[in-house]
């Protein structure tokens, strides 16, 4: 297998990352996360085209309140080693990595934080099987992927993109989802990962996992999620972005909360795009430390 690991170099100086990677081996890949803190831990699985670089500022409050807080990068994204045949990477592949944290960090009482991609994977760690290792979920601008969404057309215009561009420009792609545009130096930390168009094989494969129709293996899981959750007791924590332009909050949000019904109301954070751990993350990290503690 041909693996790409991005030089060193280019993770120098990001814009407000105090944070070191740490690494271990999954197969024969070098795989990355941050881990701060002591306590309880919590959580943070990206999806697409970020990596745990997106929970920077999430991460402070929480570390504050005294939990401990761990952000994976999902191979091909961020420090983690990237395969570059884009046929290797899958959803069993990426729902496996992220089990393998849990199991070899031996992380318990586990407050999982899932954003986009992160809750497909994320929610497949936490119920299938049931995971003793996770007790409470927090959720923010994502979905379970049965195959029958109708997933609207800035879904499919970013399906389309991914597939028409051999160079994808990931930080440019974080920056027009934000409601307040980063700067050209944190967009910048978002393209480092990929010093070029090879190393984005996982970036372009994310689109292909979708499940389009509810015969599609994918589709399968996501419904096994379904049914798992529709009885689950776990604690629960529901948040969307006012203003998201890929997942409209009034088009998806209530798909969330009918998938986690016990969570009660889906939370909108205000003045945030889809990805809101950005344009929010402190607001975010303070109201989920809040929860957690009420939680006990």
């Amino acid at each position: 297998m041909e693996v790409l690991r991005t030089p060193e170099e280019r993770f120098d100086g990001l814009p407000g990352l105090r944070y070191e990677s740490r690494f271990r081996r999954w197969g024969e890949l070098r795989l990355a996360h941050l881990d701060e803190g002591n306590g309880p831990p919590v959580v943070m699985l990206h999806g697409q085209p970020t990596w745990s670089y997106l929970f920077r500022r999430v991460m402070e409050p929480l570390l504050d309140a005294g939990y401990r807080c761990i952000a994976p990068d999902l191979p091909g994204f961020g420090r983690s080693d990237k395969p570059l045949d884009i046929g290797w990477y899958s959803y069993d592949r990426h729902v496996t990595a992220v089990a393998a944290l849990l199991e070899d960090l031996d992380l318990r009482d586990v407050t999982l934080l899932v954003h986009d991609w992160g809750g497909p994977i994320g929610l497949r760690v936490a119920t299938a099987p049931r995971s003793d290792r996770v007790t409470r979920l927090v959720a923010m601008d994502t979905l379970v992927l049965t195959g029958e969404q109708e997933l609207g057309d800035s879904w499919r215009w970013f399906r389309d993109l991914v597939a028409s561009r051999d160079d994808l420009p990931v930080g440019r792609i974080v920056r027009m989802g934000c409601r307040r545009r980063p700067s050209p130096e944190v967009a910048a930390a978002y393209d480092a990962p990929f010093p070029n168009s090879a190393s984005k094989a996982g970036v372009r494969a994310f689109p292909r996992l979708v499940p389009l129709s509810p015969e599609d293996p994918a589709a399968v899981a996501g419904r096994e999620i379904v049914d798992a959750l529709r009885d689950d007791d776990r604690p629960a924590l529901l948040l969307w972005a006012e203003s998201d332009p890929i997942f409209p909050r009034e088009d998806f949000a209530g798909g969330l909360r009918a998938l986690i019904p016990r969570a009660g109301e889906v939370i909108t954070v205000e003045a945030a795009g889809h990805f809101l751990p950005e344009d929010r993350g402190e607001h975010i990290g303070a109201t989920v430390a809040a929860w957690l503690d009420e939680e006990g």
